[in-house]
């Protein structure tokens, strides 16, 4: 039992339900816009559709956090810290850039990113 790769690991899983509330979200105003699409083209429009670009910040942040927690090697103390500060900057920070913009704009929207924000905020520490 590693309590530092647990910490990673639950913080990866709320990521991913706030990814996809996000991303359910984005689906259906682009779905309201120009019709259904099936999976693999909604795959295709969030790696390459400016539309979606915002979402790749998160992407790759869950991306970072699950690569720490596969890793071989035992998690120095400074990479968990690490990643759970780049988790705090980039969801509560109240920076300027298009996710940070986007995000509070879903924030204000949508209760379920209410609620899943709130179970990431659970997780990190009072002050990062």
């Amino acid at each position: 039992m590693d309590p530092s790769r647990d910490r990673l690991r639950n913080l990866s899983q709320s990521l991913l339900r706030l990814h996809k509330v996000l991303l359910d979200r984005e689906r259906r105003a682009y779905e309201d816009r120009y019709g259904a699409v099936a999976p693999n083209e909604m795959f295709r429009l969030l790696l390459q559709d400016e539309r979606f670009a915002w979402l790749r910040a998160l992407s790759t942040m869950i991306a970072r956090v699950d690569e720490a927690v596969d890793a071989e090697e035992a998690l120095a103390p400074d990479v968990v810290d690490r990643a759970f500060a780049a988790v705090y900057q980039l969801l509560k920070s109240g920076g300027e850039g298009a996710f940070q913009q986007r995000y509070q704009d879903a924030l204000q929207s949508s209760p379920d990113v209410v609620m899943a924000h709130a179970e990431i905020s659970k997780l990190l520490p009072r002050a990062s």
